[in-house]
């Protein structure tokens, strides 16, 4: 019922939940108040009022949103409170004094000075922007001053309105004493500090202060792509949500620079930029279309779409390069034969599986369209080995999300998740349960968002208990001592971490913030170093025999691959690329469609123990585990490993490295027979 009111109100919290019904109320009451006049209840409301209202803005609530739209902005709640102070000295027989006067007059010119710190806030923001936003490109010619200081700038509306507590307070101070000089004092503090507000942010929108004209930005930015001369792009429009398709190819781009390629990583929205991973590679961000098409990128010959989006079509249309569409995952959902793959001039596939997807679709891709390429990403991935003689094996519960079409094959939680969880943890031999959940889970679906609430209790209880049991306390004395040392050591790790990453992360706005983003390959690699130390780190900080639930940047998924001998999941990338580890695994049949129809249907699947919603047959995969010789699926899962990802030799980097020199030589003959 509380999580049902809180969406309803739109706030995050029942502590804003309170703070917003507070400020709410604080109106009414400041009304009564003023008209009794009660002076001590109109003060005490009053500061209630302003420390709710700045509770909200700190927590940056969307009911303030919403406010707004309903015509009760932040502007209007301050001069309503101000409006009933000078009620309230009216009811006090004091607005006809000089006090009540000239409160009036400064409550005006508050309101009035409201316009130019507005005005010159959005200019100086707007003069502050780069018509290219980048990342990894040396923009020291451009002359990029420092940002104005986030004193000024984050929450200024809210600030400079809250400067006038000082008269307020002046004024209640002045009307209970009888000494207007109390009044003048607040009066004069706030008009005063109102105006040195405005005056610093004036200052920061001298000349000296601002970055280039966008026309000068967007010429020096084509001087740098001649002189860089890319060879291959990288281009990606979506949400922030689905920056983790190009992340996961980043490394596979720097990978392509030790073969004399010369990556360039293309984004079209700004809010894919802080959720992206670290890269050495350039990156720009370009929001509009118009500059885009206008950008000297004659030097690409192959231009790289990990998604199927609208804005793709704003690069497609640029003859001199050959494009192709990469995926950002290989599995049997819809997305990966989606008709409009046939506007790109390849279609890249890890391997045969790929091919026949489109054929059997029959969606308009050619088959000489089609190069099979491997997964370069997968290479972290270790292959199977056997749970050592000491230890329980590790189980991976790595469900997919519910997906935005709420289809009942999407994702196994509501329907299966909690019967797969309750029998892994009460499986004889014992297992170690790991549940990694899509980080999607429960954005669309309250049930999957409460079935995932649920396995979480279930696991967290079932370690409780475990910790308490016989059989796991003379382990956990015994390995006491080392789990303490990883745990120092993982705080150790994340402190350095932290470090680079105020060396490196995003600071000031988007020009200060382009200027300073050019990645040290040196910090660049100790920073990879620290992420593997971490990792294993982390891995030793618990015991083996511990369940753990797993959500976050880190540990990564394939992470959770090399220490589990057996996963259950969904129809998803996720079991295309478990595969690759040789390692046994289930598949939930979600939607019912029988084992048969499941397996026609679902590639991926023919080498699994595929689950009923009641999981009855997950101890086919418990047996698989502990004895790879004798597990019945292990040489179909070699021959779909193959069907799939393509042969281990040579290397998936190498074949895609190729594919994208052939593509290349394709493209500068095109260019070459056109010059002619």
């Amino acid at each position: 019922m509380t999580g049902a009111l809180l969406r309803l109100v739109r706030v995050g919290s029942p502590a804003e939940f309170c703070a917003a019904a507070v400020m709410l109320a604080s109106y009414p009451l400041l009304l009564v108040a003023a008209l009794i006049p009660s002076l001590g209840t109109f003060a005490a409301v009053a500061a209630v009022s302003y420390v709710s209202d700045h509770f909200l803005h700190r927590r940056n609530a969307y009911l303030l949103t919403r406010l707004s739209r309903a015509r009760a902005g932040l502007t209007l709640r301050f001069m309503l409170r101000q409006l009933l102070l000078v009620l309230l000295l009216a009811r006090m027989g004091v607005a006809g004094d000089t006090l009540g006067y000239e409160a009036i007059a400064c409550f005006a010119l508050i309101a009035t000075l409201q316009a130019p710190h507005s005005g010159l806030l959005t200019l100086l923001r707007n003069r502050r922007k780069l018509p290219v936003v980048t990342r990894n490109i040396d923009l020291t010619p451009l002359g990029i001053s420092d940002a104005a200081p986030r004193l000024l700038t984050h929450r200024a509306a809210e600030k400079v309105q809250h400067l006038d507590l000082f008269a307020v307070t002046g004024v209640l101070v002045a009307a209970e004493t009888g000494r207007g000089a109390y009044g003048y004092a607040g009066m004069a503090v706030t008009l005063g500090l109102t105006l040195l507000y405005i005056a610093a942010v004036a200052y920061h929108l001298r000349p000296g202060g601002l970055p280039p004209k966008r026309d000068a930005v967007l010429e020096w930015f084509d001087e740098w792509l001649r002189a860089y001369r890319p060879t291959l792009v990288l281009y990606f429009s979506g949400t922030k949500e689905s920056t983790y398709q190009i992340n996961m190819w980043l490394e596979t781009l720097q990978d392509l620079t030790a073969l004399d390629e010369r990556p360039l990583l293309i984004v079209r929205e700004q809010h894919t930029l802080p959720g992206l991973a670290s890269t050495t590679v350039p990156v720009a961000c370009v929001p509009s279309a118009v500059h885009l098409m206008n950008m000297d990128l004659a030097s690409v010959r192959v231009a790289l779409y990990p998604a199927n989006v609208g804005k793709n079509i704003h690069l497609l249309r640029v003859p001199t390069m050959k494009h192709v569409f990469i995926g950002h995952g290989d599995s049997d959902k819809v997305a990966s034969i989606n008709p409009y793959a046939k506007v790109y001039d390849e279609v890249w596939t890890a391997g045969r599986a790929g091919r026949d997807r489109y054929a059997l679709a029959d969606v308009g891709v050619r088959d000489d369209a089609i190069v099979e390429v491997g997964r370069p990403q997968l290479a972290p991935i270790r292959p199977a080995e056997a749970p050592a003689a000491d230890r329980i094996p590790t189980i991976l519960y790595a469900p997919t999300w519910e997906g935005w079409t709420d289809d009942p094959g999407n994702t196994s939680l509501m329907v299966a998740g909690e019967n797969i969880v309750r029998r892994l943890l009460a499986a004889d031999p014992p297992v170690r349960v790991l549940y990694k959940p899509h980080p999607f889970t429960g954005m669309v679906s309250p049930h999957a968002k409460a079935a995932h609430e649920r396995i979480v209790a279930m696991i967290e209880q079932a370690r409780t208990s475990r910790a308490a049991d016989p059989r796991w306390v003379r382990a956990a004395a015994a390995g006491q001592g080392e789990r303490e040392a990883a745990r120092a050591e993982l705080v150790r790790i994340e402190g350095q971490l932290e470090r680079l990453g105020r060396l490196t992360g995003e600071a000031g706005d988007e020009a200060q913030t382009s200027r300073d983003a050019v990645v040290d390959p040196a910090r660049e690699a100790e920073a990879a170093r620290l992420k593997e130390e971490w990792n294993d780190a982390y891995w030793r900080s618990f015991g083996w025999w511990e369940h753990r639930v797993v959500t976050g940047d880190r540990p990564r998924l394939y992470d959770c691959f090399n220490v589990s001998h057996g996963m259950v999941s969904d129809i998803s990338s996720v079991v295309s690329d478990f595969i690759a580890s040789g390692k046994p695994y289930a598949v939930t049949d979600s939607a019912g469609l029988g084992e048969q129809e499941f397996k026609r249907q679902n590639t991926a699947v023919r080498a699994a123990v595929v689950l009923a919603p009641d999981a009855a047959r997950i101890g086919e995969l418990l047996a698989a585990v502990p004895a790879p010789a004798a597990d019945p699926l292990r040489a179909a899962r070699e021959e779909l490993k193959e069907y799939l990802l393509g042969p281990d030799e040579p290397a998936s980097v190498v074949r895609f490295g190729e594919a994208v020199r052939a593509l290349a030589a394709k493209s500068e003959r095109r260019n070459l027979e056109r010059a002619v």
